[in-house]
């Protein structure tokens, strides 16, 4: 079974041009399948992998508290893997094709209030004097301002910055490019961090880097926006996928195009983008209950 899994992982790598994140979560799923295959049925070959084998899974994860969201992915990556190994005509019938996936609790995207997001960003314009400070707003400030996801900002280089056209652009899922416009009121605060990042030793095309010159890791990007969002909001989650839901929900809330907002959120389709207008819905209710002679 290894072998095959090997030649799925390349295959998702190289045809399918899968990133690295999605190749470790498919990684990790198949070998953990594997691994209860050797423990509770000593099956080695993943020819002899039937059905019910596979059911007996899926319920013994969610017995042990598994998310259905987890169990789900899971799923897909069985999924991907059986069809992959049909397609190469390694396998005659498919045990996936009766496993159904658990229905998942529609959960509203977490963001914060636009009155919110202009108080800390007025805070931090008061304090960005020097390299780390000014770096660290501008972080904040491409989030909320573009709504780029963490991936995509980590991979930003010198060269994606058209300052003529006002627009950014960005590598997201599947290597996909975007253009990404950007407000007039950040170019002066993208040419005075890039002024502070000239006076260090660096030789790195990302835009973001450390004092040192090197390129700014992932964990730093996120410990710069938990310890931001902390000063406006209680919520637990406070990440810069909820500043990618603050800037879809603000713009919606607006009246962006839903179109326009799914172009730039860079969603592969419209449902994606969708679950932002349930946000609104639960604002207008709100103020409906507030508001209503009836209430």
């Amino acid at each position: 079974m290894e072998q095959q899994v090997m030649k799925f992982l390349e295959y998702l790598s190289f045809e399918k041009r899968y990133s690295p994140h999605t190749i470790a979560a498919y990684k990790g799923d198949l070998e953990q399948f594997q691994s209860y295959l050797q423990s509770d049925f000593t099956i080695d070959n993943i020819f002899d992998v039937n059905t019910a084998m596979i059911r007996t899974w899926l319920m013994m994860l969610m017995e042990q508290g598994v998310g259905a969201r987890s169990v789900n992915r899971k799923i897909t990556s069985l999924k991907s893997f059986y069809k992959y190994l049909l397609r190469e005509q390694l396998l005659v019938k498919n045990p996936m094709h009766k496993i159904t996936s658990p229905k998942i609790p529609k959960r509203l995207p977490m963001y914060v209030e636009g009155a919110k997001m202009n108080e800390l960003l007025d805070h931090a314009a008061q304090n960005e004097s020097g390299f780390e400070a000014c770096r660290n707003k501008l972080i904040i400030e491409l989030f909320y301002g573009t709504g780029m996801r963490l991936a995509e900002l980590h991979q930003l280089r010198l060269q994606d910055i058209d300052f003529s056209k006002c627009q950014i652009k960005v590598l997201g899922k599947r290597n996909k490019e975007r253009i990404i416009p950007l407000i007039p009121a950040l170019i002066p605060l993208i040419e005075k961090y890039l002024d502070y990042r000239s006076a260090l030793v660096s030789d790195s095309m990302f835009l973001f880097i450390l004092e040192n010159g090197s390129p700014i890791y992932r964990g730093l990007i996120y410990r710069i926006v938990k310890k931001a969002l902390s000063q406006v909001s209680t919520k637990e989650k406070k990440s810069p996928h909820v500043l990618r839901h603050s800037f879809a929900t603000e713009m919606l809330n607006r009246g962006a195009d839903l179109n326009a907002i799914k172009e730039i959120l860079g969603h592969a389709n419209l449902s994606a983008t969708q679950v932002y207008t349930h946000n609104t819905i639960e604002k207008l209710k709100q103020a409906y209950k507030q508001a209503h002679p009836r209430a």
